[in-house]
């Protein structure tokens, strides 16, 4: 019986340790929103954050392959924060995002044929699956939809009232992530009547190089915290413009990115930051999967500076190869003085 007693004692020993470790790895952060302010464990975040969507040249498909070298060029440009446009299903990855020192805003699409989608409802089991994980930041619903009506029935009432839903049901099963959504633009006192439940909003923001003008106008119609869910410049001219050379332009994009660094940065009193688009060039957007094309079209991208047109395999700070552009290092000056956690 004594030695029972003992086994027992020792397995529960075991037990504790294991849920100690299980804690340091998974954490027992917990991020929640203050008037305009993210806070993870009550101290204000802002997202010193990048777009990521690795595509090897030649796929279509997204893979980590390249992960610990882009990681490691992450935290040399001081990135706090990752925004991916689908789920990470992969324990190894999510692990070494969080071994880096950076979180991730979990992106899901309506319909993704069943994996991970709001559409099936799949995506509460992913919410389940990783909501005690260390580095997950923000749960993303949806990407630029107010742009695409004819997915849901040529109504974008239909997708704000599913939005809404889907964020009521992630807080029933999750008191440690708030809520967001990528929209595009600023959305109107209508929408944000609707999708209540909508804790943080993310704004796809294309305005030349200054979005200043869109802080004032969101502290007119909402008290919630909101951030940049993409910004940026590509770094191709299709014309020659406002002094910059028609062609491969670095320096245009790093001009153009400086402006919007520093209007973000200028206005945290409203914005909680920025995930400037993107990472990498992605060579799978327009054209031949294997080469780099010009051209591409996105919507409501009139904006995107200097020369109005989103050359859409030109966007990374970083080129499918990983040499570094001029943005690199503006994005890294201007992050590593700011404010990350």
């Amino acid at each position: 019986m004594t030695n029972k007693i003992k086994l027992n004692q020792l397995l529960i020993i075991l037990l504790l340790i294991g849920n100690l470790i299980s804690c340091n790895k998974y954490g027992v952060n917990k991020v929640t929103v203050s008037d305009r302010q993210i806070l993870v464990n009550e101290s204000p975040y802002i997202i010193k954050g990048i777009c990521y969507h690795p595509v090897p040249k030649g796929s279509d498909i997204r893979n980590f392959e390249t992960l610990t070298q882009d990681l490691a060029l992450m935290v040399d440009a001081g990135i706090n924060t990752i925004r991916v446009y689908e789920p990470i299903d992969d324990i190894d990855v999510l692990d070494e995002i969080h071994a880096a020192g950076l979180k991730v805003i979990i992106g899901f699409g309506y319909d993704q044929n069943g994996i991970y989608d709001i559409q099936s409802g799949s995506y509460i089991d992913y919410v389940e699956k990783y909501k005690s994980h260390n580095a997950i930041l923000l749960w993303e619903l949806g990407n630029e939809y107010n742009f695409h009506p004819e997915w849901f029935n040529d109504d974008i009432k239909n997708w704000y009232k599913i939005l809404n839903e889907s964020a009521k049901i992630i807080h029933e099963i999750d008191n440690r992530h708030p809520v967001t959504t990528a929209h595009g633009e600023l959305p109107d006192q209508q929408t944000l009547a609707v999708c209540t439940e909508i804790d943080v909003w993310g704004m796809n923001v294309y305005r030349w190089d200054n979005p200043t003008e869109i802080f004032a106008q969101w502290k007119s119609v909402s008290n919630k915290p909101m951030y940049l869910s993409e910004a940026g410049s590509d770094s191709y001219m299709t014309i020659t413009k406002n002094g910059y050379e028609k062609g491969v332009n670095e320096q245009a994009q790093a001009d153009a990115n400086a402006n919007i660094l520093t209007s973000v940065f200028n206005n945290q009193e409203i914005c909680s930051g920025v995930t400037m688009f993107s990472f990498t060039d992605g060579w799978w957007k327009s054209g031949n999967n294997a080469v780099q094309d010009i051209g591409g079209w996105a919507p409501n991208s009139t904006g995107v500076p200097y020369d109005g047109t989103p050359n859409e395999e030109y966007w990374g700070i970083v080129d499918i190869n990983r040499k570094k552009k001029l943005t690199f290092y503006v994005i890294k000056e201007k992050y590593s003085n700011k404010v990350a956690n």
